[in-house]
């Protein structure tokens, strides 16, 4: 009977998210109302307040869970060495594009721009290590620079159906060298 009720849960969750992210597709989080979220997911309202407090509360859960499993999936790989850090931002891209839908609709114009500075703060995290040993103020306004950039080349690449292999957009990423 528990694991009923657990897969109606994650059923109902899953129904939910899936109705916000096609909303978001059409129009920015300010315009979407709870009630279009339950019409889209054919849950009434009172099933989504048991599940969340509002539409920005389920936004910042899909958020918090993507941010958690690119988390978890980055830290599989040990990228310590600056030679590593092409295969690194390969696996961030690899991920993005297995989450392509959800990325590129978070990423887009009607997307929460927190959720692009929590990419931006993963990147960092697992990227600068590689791009810089000397920590000077120089370097990490350097990197900040490449990561806003790397971001936009990402959101691009989306936009663009990833027109292109996540390995050659990880060479153009990387091929900036912030120490010249």
């Amino acid at each position: 009977m528990n694991k009923k009720i657990d897969r109606r849960k994650q059923y109902t969750r899953m129904v939910l998210k899936d109705s916000l992210i096609l909303l978001l597709k059409s129009k920015p989080i300010s315009s979407i109302t709870v009630k279009e979220i339950c019409e889209r997911a054919d849950i009434n309202r009172s099933t989504f307040y048991a599940h969340y407090n509002d539409q920005l509360d389920l936004l910042e859960q899909i958020e918090e869970e993507l941010i958690a499993d690119l988390n978890t999936y980055l830290h599989q790989y040990n990228f310590n060495r600056d030679d590593e850090s092409l295969q690194m931002t390969e696996k961030l891209l690899e991920y993005i594009a297995s989450k392509y839908d959800v990325c590129q609709t978070l990423l887009n114009e009607n997307g929460d721009l927190s959720f692009e500075r929590r990419v931006m703060d993963v990147a960092r995290q697992f990227l600068i290590k590689n791009w810089s040993e000397n920590k000077t103020m120089d370097a990490e306004y350097a990197s900040t620079f490449i990561i806003g950039g790397s971001i936009y080349v990402i959101k691009h690449w989306l936009a663009n159906n990833m027109d292109q292999s996540p390995k050659h957009i990880a060479r153009l990423i990387t091929s900036v060298d912030i120490n010249d």
